[in-house]
């Protein structure tokens, strides 16, 4: 971790979004450039899998999603590198996870241990090798994000949100809030402040990006921010997330909950042939169709772009994604 004044060459970015996403194709090629400050933001309300147990069975944090962006910020050798992906056990989790990652037990034993969060991630800092960039939670308090249906269901869990199984995924999502007040971490709320690029997602909306921006402050400090506030799209609906969602609606959820305009958004124009989105659709059960492309969209908002990663995967390329960041943000 840094005091952020003593760098002001580089650009200064957040990054908000859990999963591999966020890390994977916008992080990793923010970092690499060389050009960028980076800060990746967690939600801190995963409850599924290894980081689920771990989270009830010590009352910790869940270390899931923050263990993905330290990773990629990471100059450690590989050695490093290799254990902290490194899985142990033999316990099955939904999703095809068996065993614990090392990341998720030496995050949590840390916090555990020292029953100071603050100083567990610094911790986990140092071993990785963090050098100027850093991961960080939007919050410490240990909360639940929680949502309300159309019809007025309330729906409790990220798992739950994330993969349906006791309510009905057709049903939209009309509002996402978190179980009790949260307060933002305090570090967190400085990079915002000070930050020169913000940029939401990709990823699942309701269970990844919006829950980083639940916590007390956080969208009062995204208003008064400066920086430039760049979404980028999802290009697969999600069953119970983004039902028949288009590049619009995913723009006008975001500004909902961070409470003000984006400055850009960039959104998917890339196909794949019928048979290979067939066979990616089996293959992702949850991924229901190509996000909808709204006709007329302000072309000084919105960029449209081949993001995808192949001919047969609906998911974004890296660098792709840095180029289209690097023409927005200039």
């Amino acid at each position: 971790m840094i005091i952020l004044t003593m760098i002001k060459k580089l650009i200064k970015v957040v990054c908000f979004g859990g999963g591999a996403v966020v890390p994977e194709r916008v992080m990793d090629p923010l970092k690499k450039s060389g050009k960028f400050l980076v800060c990746g933001v967690t939600s801190m309300i995963d409850n599924g899998g290894s980081t689920g147990q771990l989270r009830e069975d010590f009352r910790i944090l869940p270390p899931g999603d923050i263990r993905r962006h330290l990773i990629v910020l990471s100059d450690a050798p590989a050695w490093k590198k290799k254990l902290w992906k490194f899985r142990f056990g033999r316990e099955e989790f939904p999703g095809g996870h068996k065993g614990h990652s090392f990341a998720n037990v030496f995050v949590g034993g840390l916090e555990y241990v020292l029953k100071d969060y603050s100083k567990a991630l610094k911790i986990v800092h140092e071993f990785l090798e963090i050098k100027d960039h850093t991961a960080l939670p939007a919050t410490i308090d240990k909360v639940q994000v929680c949502a309300t249906l159309e019809d007025g269901t309330k729906i409790v869990g990220e798992d739950e949100i994330d993969v349906p199984k006791l309510h009905d995924p057709e049903k939209r999502i009309i509002d996402v809030y978190l179980s009790s007040n949260a307060k933002v971490y305090p570090e967190t709320k400085q990079w915002i402040e000070k930050a020169d690029v913000l940029i939401f997602g990709p990823g699942d909306l309701f269970s990844s990006i919006i829950p980083c921006l639940l916590a007390q402050d956080v969208k009062n400090t995204i208003i008064k921010s400066k920086a430039k506030k760049i979404a980028i799209s999802s290009t697969m609906q999600k069953l119970g997330e983004t039902n028949n969602f288009s590049v619009l609606d995913f723009t006008k959820e975001i500004e909902k909950y961070i409470g003000c305009d984006l400055d850009g958004v960039i959104y998917n124009t890339g196909l794949i042939s019928k048979d290979k989105l067939g066979l990616y659709k089996k293959e992702n059960p949850s991924l229901v169709a190509p996000l909808i492309i709204d006709k007329n969209l302000s072309e000084g908002k919105f960029v449209g772009l081949d993001l995808l990663k192949g001919d047969s995967e609906m998911e974004h390329d890296p660098q792709k994604v840095f180029n289209s960041l690097i023409k927005m943000i200039k």
